[in-house]
């Protein structure tokens, strides 16, 4: 177990066409065809942003995790331990418990930050939900927010695509291009480019330092979670 756990950061079963094919994957298909063409579909079926936008999130997680799995794992025979979804210690929380801080403390100098730039945070689903709040309605907002995003996310871009950086670029490159690939792929809500940037900075990090990509996953989740309560009562 501990040679496995110290041998990802040093060499994988991937190579350049496993890491093309997953970034056309989301660069093609999901936001040049998904985003352009489906998400107006699903924007239409409920005329309402919240529920399409969870729809949306729900249809990118999918594919996403279809994708790492069809691309990267069968055709080498690996299990879904190779992208990080194995067990973390106890100690762990602590690092957990930090990060989601540091996190919430980053995104607060952020925004403050950006505000001098006339930037605002709402967003189409934030909006939609601020108009009418209601227990279901925040109910699909957390789920959105704090489950679906947080799982596909760092399956795909800590488990796969850091993972495949940290192996090729060492710790501080892995991180930069997979936290940069994550800000990119929030174009065009340009106003949460550099929150998600600094998260995938956490993000990775708590990956590098677990060995597991839960711990990403509930930090991801917790502040999510906690943005979309603030959300509300702000």
């Amino acid at each position: 177990m501990e040679i496995n756990q110290v041998n990802w950061r040093k060499n994988d079963s991937w190579g350049m066409k496993e890491f093309i094919l997953l970034m056309l994957l989301e660069f093609v298909f999901i936001i040049g065809f998904i985003k352009f063409f489906v998400q107006p579909v699903f924007s239409r079926w409920f005329d309402n942003d919240l529920y399409a936008g969870t729809l949306m999130g729900l249809t990118m997680a999918i594919i996403l995790i279809s994708g790492v799995y069809f691309i990267a794992l069968r055709p080498k025979k690996l299990s879904w331990a190779e992208v990080g979804i194995k067990s973390f210690t106890v100690k762990d929380w602590k690092l957990i418990v930090l990060y989601s801080i540091i996190i919430m403390v980053g995104v607060v100098f952020i925004t403050v930050l950006t505000s001098f730039f006339g930037n605002t945070w709402e967003n189409s689903k934030t909006e939609a939900m601020q108009q009418d709040v209601s227990f279901f309605k925040v109910l699909i907002a957390i789920i959105s927010a704090a489950i679906i995003s947080p799982i596909y996310e760092e399956i795909f871009y800590r488990g796969f695509l850091f993972r495949w950086f940290r192996t090729r670029v060492g710790l501080i490159g892995s991180i930069l291009f997979s936290s940069l690939i994550f800000s990119i792929v929030h174009i065009p809500t340009y106003n949460v480019i550099p929150v998600a940037f600094f998260s995938g900075v956490i993000f990775a990090l708590a990956y590098e330092r677990t060995n597991s990509i839960w711990p990403s996953v509930i930090i991801h989740g917790l502040t999510n979670g906690i943005m979309v309560l603030l959300t509300i009562t702000g």
